[in-house]
């Protein structure tokens, strides 16, 4: 993390008035600076450090994964037994279920960003508020975009043990989602 990003974190939780473990500001390697940064972040006072940065990691990951469709970020992120405690029909659960979920998002919207609006630590949960934008310029059930700007929130429940994610439970805004893309009337 660079000296500026790690001074935006620690002035972000002290202004929270919450009370990041000193060494959580290095919760992020250099060679992770790439990785989204939550908007805001609130920490569980009463965790370990380790604890807490092993969860900030692990959501980062999976949370960059949505942008870049990376699978070893989200094989990174994920434990090998990942459940999907809101598994949508017709999605394989276990890892291949977000891996193939992905796939089939960046194809619809090749330009996709996920921002964190919020993050918070509590316990063995991390829950964070997705923001999702990009331009559906690829296909989608058969449909080719024709631009339409896509805007929609998410919100994901992460259990996380060991340093990677095990449950999530998550509830995307996919009405509007498919009211962007045009395939359902507004």
């Amino acid at each position: 993390m660079n000296n500026r990003a790690a001074f935006s974190l620690v002035a972000l939780t002290i202004a929270l008035g919450t009370a990041l473990p000193a060494s959580a500001a290095d919760a992020v390697s250099p060679a992770e600076a790439h990785l989204v940064q939550p908007r805001e972040l609130i920490v569980d006072k009463s965790l370990r450090a380790q604890q807490v940065q092993q969860q900030i990691r692990a959501a980062r990951l999976y949370d960059t994964f949505w942008t870049t469709g990376d699978e070893a970020q989200a094989r990174a992120a994920l434990a090998p037994d990942f459940t999907d405690r809101t598994l949508p029909a017709g999605r394989a659960q276990g890892i291949a279920g977000p891996l193939a979920a992905s796939k089939v998002f960046h194809a619809a919207v090749p330009d996709v960003h996920a921002d964190v609006e919020q993050m918070i630590v509590a316990g063995d949960r991390v829950v964070t508020h997705l923001h999702f934008t990009g331009h559906f310029t690829g296909t989608f059930n058969g449909v080719q975009g024709q631009g339409q700007t896509v805007d929609f929130i998410a919100t994901d429940i992460y259990r996380i043990r060991a340093g990677k994610i095990t449950d999530n439970w998550h509830l995307e805004d996919n009405l509007t989602f498919l009211q962007q893309l045009g395939m359902i009337p507004k």
